[in-house]
């Protein structure tokens, strides 16, 4: 080898980000762990969800007294799947003062049942919409969304895609103390 080669040669690509991928390797392995540590219940003990509309939703949000954590989802997708064992968590910590609803779009009901029952959320309110219009009439589109509504109905935030539990505490502490 050359000797001006050596001064010249850059370390391996990957070694700089070694960290950063670490980081994201174990936040990964977290969230499977995560999603496959829920609370599972036999979905035939899992009532047909309810349909739903935007009117009904826009309803049930001006009447809650509480502030709510409105989530879309559906069994079919996979960001869906990452965050519902935060939801669940979310839900079993603050679930006496903040109304978690979930509402599931474009779905089948044993495919919403299902979902339900892998991940423990049948503490809580879900709604079925087959076609998919309520997110849309709310101001979202795709799925997931997690849209915080304070109590009376008025949003204070819609994220959009999969959640992080950072963000979703924050956005709960907000609702809980008020602020909008």
């Amino acid at each position: 080898m050359p000797s001006g080669f050596a001064r010249h040669a850059r370390p391996a690509p990957y070694t700089r980000h070694v960290p950063r991928r670490l980081k994201s390797l174990v936040l990964a392995a977290v969230m499977v762990v995560g999603a496959c540590t829920g609370a599972t219940v036999d979905p035939a003990g899992i009532d047909p969800l309810l349909p739903t509309d935007a009117a009904a939703v826009r309803s049930l949000l001006a009447d809650s007294e509480q502030p709510v954590v409105l989530n879309v989802w559906a069994s079919w997708c996979t960001p869906c799947r990452s965050e519902a064992p935060l939801l669940r968590q979310a839900h079993q910590q603050f679930g006496d003062r903040v109304r978690f609803v979930g509402i599931d779009v474009r779905d089948s009901q044993d495919g919403a049942r299902s979902f339900i029952a892998e991940f423990g959320l049948d503490g809580y309110e879900h709604f079925f919409d087959r076609p998919g219009a309520v997110p849309a009439a709310l101001g979202g589109f795709g799925v997931p969304l997690t849209f915080f509504y304070a109590p009376g109905g008025s949003l204070v935030r819609l994220h959009s895609g999969v959640i992080d539990e950072r963000t979703l505490a924050l956005q709960i502490d907000e609702l809980i103390r008020g602020g909008g």
